[in-house]
Order: structure tokens, then sequence, then C-alpha cells
């Protein structure tokens, strides 16, 4: 793992901030000003009453109602820096998350997935990011402006009438207190909405993945009964939500519309006793009003706050897991890599389960190896060990004969071509999805000499758009032959010096097999390792082992295997009939 990735797992929340202090800073100051000018509208007020409504003095008139329109031009001026700028820290910050977060999940190990499900993880990436988002954006803005504004406000009732300040004071802590009260009530809850929403997310993308065998099944009513139960338990945690909003709303809302009443009463008392202008008063309470928005707010803002709270920590459960499969601090790196495989007394375990047992092979550079096997034999095991996705129990996996532990995981991988069991063809054109393996520096050429060689080549360019018609989420639209045939020229694309193919012709025709073998066997500087369930994919191999029980039960040629009559030839038997076997054993299938 490089450098790079590893300061993803570690990256906080602050520094994120930190990388953008400027924008934060500037929009903070705008927000000052902003705040300041509120304050100074209502000692402008305070100036109108007492010394030109009560003192008579007009000729300040012009100059207070200049001030009123100079303070309103600033305030909205610097309010739409302070707004501007906070969406734009919000966004860029919000999309470096995204990206650095998919990163991480980038370079976990293959067990990780295996445990984790595909919408768990589409909700952290979307939905609780967007969260994050939020509280650093609009809803983090209105925090900071809340307890400026409400410093500010204190400090200038303070100075106005400091007796008549605590009525307000003694109101803020109260609502603060129930805020706090309603956030850690809130935060377990969203805990649970962030945990069903990941649930509710992860059902869904694997009913519209999986529509066809649902429908198949006739399965409609049911995974719609499945949808409405999550669905429900969605909905009724919302529910708790809200009951608890509702709770303890109403008394910042009470709070909000009480205080400049009970402010205007004491102060009125103040004013006929003397004590305090008419002026003072009328400014004192334009600053209550200043305080109940924030109380009003501070409701919505807990609820915002803990949401986003409550993500964060999803994500940071995320970031904690480290991958299992990674490069060494000072890695191999190979001039040049000629594609020899060599398997030394390999075992496999995981999760408590045997999977390989003692497999040893050796297959040099530029040879075929056929490995076949009932189902769960391990076939499959072998190429996910191969390419690093999991890393041997026992024993050693050697290419060029150095352990591939030791390689960096990039040089590794980039010189193995996979045809994988399960073709995934992206939503993307035809020719996108065969350029993968080398995105940048396949001309449109060897794009069409790949389709050939794969026998895709016809029905691509018989297509309206050709090489640029976009295909469906995993290749809706195409028979199965046709996805497995563009995946395997994806993979001759590549050029790279060893190609595994995994059951990849087993939705294809006779015909087209024997055409493809055919080109494979004319790749003599690649090496190739094909696993099949039939005969006709191995029986030109130099070599063909058969697994069983994660052991190799038997290894030799074709005419070698149909000689010993044992698990290789029952299974020639089951595919071409005990006539075949009888009379044309070492003859072509």
């Amino acid at each position: 793992m490089t450098g790079k990735w590893r300061n993803l797992d570690v990256k906080k929340l602050h520094s994120y901030l930190l990388g953008h202090w400027k924008g934060y800073l500037f929009a903070i100051c705008s927000m000052i000003i902003a705040i300041v000018l509120d304050m100074i509208y209502p000692q402008i007020t305070q100036k109108i009453v007492d010394d030109v409504i009560i003192g008579g003095k007009l000729e300040l008139l012009t100059k207070l109602l200049t001030g009123i329109v100079v303070v309103g031009i600033g305030r909205s001026v610097f309010g739409y820096c302070k707004e501007f700028t906070f969406d734009k820290m919000s966004a860029t910050i919000g999309t470096e998350m995204r990206k650095d977060l998919f990163a991480h999940i980038q370079t976990l190990s293959m067990s990780y997935f295996d445990n984790t499900n595909t919408g768990e993880l589409m909700a952290r990436v979307k939905d609780d990011i967007d969260k994050i988002w939020n509280a650093l954006g609009y809803v983090g803005m209105l925090v900071i402006e809340v307890i400026i504004h409400v410093s500010f406000v204190l400090y200038c009732m303070f100075r106005l009438n400091w007796k008549l300040a605590f009525l307000p004071l003694t109101t803020m802590i109260i609502c603060g207190t129930v805020a706090i009260v309603m956030e850690r009530k809130l935060d377990k809850i969203y805990e649970e909405i962030s945990e069903e929403n990941a649930v509710l997310t992860t059902v869904a993308e694997e009913n519209l993945a999986g529509v066809r065998t649902v429908k198949a099944f006739a399965r409609e009513k049911y995974e719609i009964e499945k949808f409405k139960s999550h669905n429900k338990r969605y909905y009724d945690l919302n529910v708790s939500q809200a009951k608890t909003l509702v709770r303890y709303y109403p008394i910042f809302q009470f709070v909000g519309k009480a205080l400049p009443v009970a402010t205007t009463i004491l102060g009125g008392v103040s004013v006929m006793n003397g004590t305090m202008s008419l002026g003072a008063l009328v400014a004192f309470v334009e600053y209550s009003r200043n305080c109940t928005w924030p109380m009003e707010m501070l409701g919505w803002l807990t609820n915002d706050v803990s949401s986003a709270v409550a993500s964060y920590k999803k994500i940071k459960k995320i970031y904690a897991q480290m991958a299992e499969i990674k490069d060494e601090e000072q890695p191999v790196t190979l001039e040049h890599v000629e594609g020899k495989v060599e398997f030394s007394h390999v075992s496999f375990v995981i999760e408590g389960k045997e999977i390989l047992n003692d497999v040893s092979f050796l297959l040099p550079a530029g040879k075929t190896l056929g490995i076949m096997g009932a189902t769960g034999s391990g076939k499959t095991s072998l190429i996910h060990l191969l390419q690093r996705f999991y890393d041997v129990t026992d024993g050693c996996i050697r290419v060029d004969d150095t352990d591939i532990r030791k390689l960096k995981l990039k040089q590794l991988r980039s010189n193995i071509s996979v045809v994988l069991q399960d073709v995934f063809l992206f939503s993307d054109t035809i020719e996108e999805n065969i350029k993968m393996g080398k995105r940048k520096k396949l001309e449109m050429e060897e794009i069409r000499n790949a389709a050939e060689d794969a026998r895709a080549k016809s029905f691509i360019e018989k297509m309206e758009e050709q090489y640029d018609t976009v295909i469906g989420e995993r290749g809706v639209g195409l028979s199965g032959g046709q996805k497995q045939r563009i995946s395997i020229a994806r993979a001759l694309a590549k050029h790279a010096p060893i190609l595994v193919l995994d059951d990849s012709t087993s939705a294809l025709d006779m015909e087209t097999e024997h055409e493809i073998q055919k080109t494979l066997n004319e790749l003599e500087d690649t090496t190739k390792l094909i696993i099949a369930h039939r005969i006709s994919a191995v029986r030109h191999a130099d070599e063909i082992i058969y697994l069983q029980d994660g052991k190799i039960a038997e290894r030799g040629t074709h005419e070698e295997l149909l000689e010993k009559k044992g698990l290789y030839y029952q299974t020639y038997l089951a595919q071409y009939g005990s006539y075949l076997a009888e009379g044309m054993t070492g003859v072509t299938a």
C-alpha cells in the first residue's frame, strides 16, 4: 500500500477543515461583520427614539436613516459572502471525503467485502457523507452563527441593562440544557436510523440487481414484503425521532415567543421607574428578538448535528478497517515478468474451513495448465490466491521465482489477465469495457483485434453503434455467450504474460469455443491457467490437474489421465459417452 493511501486511513475530519482554513476564516469574518451590523441596528433605533422623537433633534434623522440603509446593504453583502463561502467549503470537503472514503474502500482486502453488504457501503459513501456535508455547510454555519450572535447580543444587553439581561441569559441556559438532553436521546436514534438505512439500501440494491432472478422464481410478493418490513422499521425509527423533537421543540418555540413579551413588560417597569430610557427599552426588545431565532433553531440544529455525528461514527468504522493484503515496506520490482508460476505446498484456510491442502505445481512461462474438479473443490481459490485477493495459509506462490507477497500488488495484478466465471461488464460502451485493462494505452485497432480473437467482432459490428454501443448494467441486453466473448476480448487486449480463464467458455457453443481455443494455442509467450468443467477446454494443456476436496487427486496430460481411468476419465465418459472412451481414447474430442 502506498504512503498516499496510508494517509487516508488516519485522516480525521479536522484535517479536511484545516486544509480549507482560509476559506472558513473568510466566512467567519464575514459572519462576524454581518452580526456586528445586526447589533448596530438596535442602537440606531435607540437614538431615533431618544434623540429624534423624544429629544427633538430632527437634524440627526437623515444620518440615522442613512445608517440603517448602510447597515442593511452591508448585512446583505457580508451575509452573501458568508453563506456562499460556507456552501463552497462544505461542498469541497464533502467531495474530498467521498473521494477519499471510496479510495480507502478500494484498498480493502476481499475478506472485508465477503462480510460487508454493497448496500451498506453505498449508504456510507452517499447518504452519510451528505449528512456530514450538510453539517459542515449550512448547519455548521448556523451553529457558529448562533454562538457568536448570542454572545454579541448578551454583551449589548448587559451594556443596556445588566439586571434585565439576566432574563434572556437564564432562558438561553435552559434552552441549551434542553438541547443537550435532546441531542443525547437523538444520538442513539440516529445510530439506528443510519444502520437501517444501510439495510434498506442493501435490500433494494440486491432486488434491483437480481430482478430477473426474482421474476424467474415468482418471488415478487416475498421480496415486496421483505422490503416493506425494513421500510416499516425505517419509518418507525423516523417517527421516534419526530416524537423526540416534538417533545422538546415546543420549549424552544415558547421561549422564543415569550421572551420579547417578558422583556417588554419588565423593561417597561424600568422605564416608568426612570432607570431606563424608552429608546434603550426599544433597543433591548430588539436584541431580545435577536435571541429568539437561535433558541427556535436549537432543536432543528441539534437534530442535524446529531445525524451528522452518527454518520461520522459509521464512516470512522470503515476507516478503522485496514487492508490485510498490502505491499511490503520494501517490495521487489521485477524488470520484466516472464510468466512462470509455481505453487509450492500451498494450503488455504478461511474462516476455519480448509479450501486447499498441500497443492504444488510448476508452470513454466508460455505453458498451459488445465485445472478441473467438481464444484467446491478449490479451483477458483487457486486464482484468488495467485492474484493475492487472499494470502496462503501455508506454503508459497511464486511468479518468476519470486514470492508474490514480496511483489507490489499493482505489478502482480497488472501482469495477470483474468476472465472471471461471473462475467462483470460495466454500464459503458463496449470499447471502454474491452480497453479496461489498458484504458490509456489501447488503440482502436488493438481493440478490434482482441474482439476478433475472442470471436466477438462479428456480433459487435452488427450493432448500430458497434464499439460505441452502451451496454446495460452488468451487460444487460447481451446474451451469456456475448458477455463471455467481450470479457475474453478484454483479457486478450491487456496482453499480460499470465492469462487466467475461469470457466470462461461455459456459455459458448462448441464451435465458438473451438475457435477461441485455437487462438489461445497461438499465444506461445503467454502462460495460461484454464479452469474448466469441459474436457475440450483443457485437453490441449501441457499439464492438467484434477482437484478433489482441495487436493490434487490426479495430474498429467490428457492422454495420461485417460489411461489412469480415474476421476478425469470418469468426467470424460460423462461428457463424451462410454463408446468414445472405449474406442477413441486419445482422439480429439
